[in-house]
């Protein structure tokens, strides 16, 4: 592992242990040569994933995005980064565990919809609003409607 700081090649492991969520191993090193540490995470190689969108365009799929649809839905809301993070994960966790190729940008949208059901409904009524693309008031009442019922 090439040092962030000098470069050099020669880095060693001083310590290894499972991340938080466990899906990954977090590894303190340091360099030979300038003695700086650095993080670096080890993650499980998974196949690529492809998103086809509404359109039927086909794109990598990108954990980033899901991130930031529900950091915009959890704006100034009572939701912590780690919350976030691990909603994220759980997301990511069911997307991969489906061992699909190509999974539907709408089967993502509702996967994260039921995971902000949860989370908290201010942050899921948001989501809906862009993600079901509601054209009106009564489209929105609609929605809540159905969420008080449930």
């Amino acid at each position: 592992m090439k040092c962030p700081f000098c470069g050099e090649e020669n880095t060693r492991v001083i310590d290894s242990r499972p991340s938080d969520d466990n899906n990954s191993i977090r590894r303190r090193r340091q360099c030979d040569s300038c003695r700086k540490r650095f993080t670096t995470y080890e993650k499980v190689e998974t196949i690529p994933l492809i998103v086809v969108k509404k359109d039927n365009n086909r794109e990598p799929y990108d954990r980033q995005k899901i991130e930031a649809g529900i950091l915009r839905s959890c704006h100034k809301r009572p939701i912590s980064v780690d919350q976030i993070r691990q909603t994220t994960d759980e997301i990511e966790n069911e997307i991969f565990r489906m061992e699909e190729k190509e999974i539907p940008s709408s089967v993502i949208g509702e996967i994260v919809m039921e995971k902000l059901r949860k989370l908290d409904p201010v942050a899921y009524v948001r989501f809906a609003s862009v993600y079901r693309e509601f054209k009106d008031v009564n489209t929105f009442m609609d929605e809540l409607k159905q969420f008080l019922d449930n």
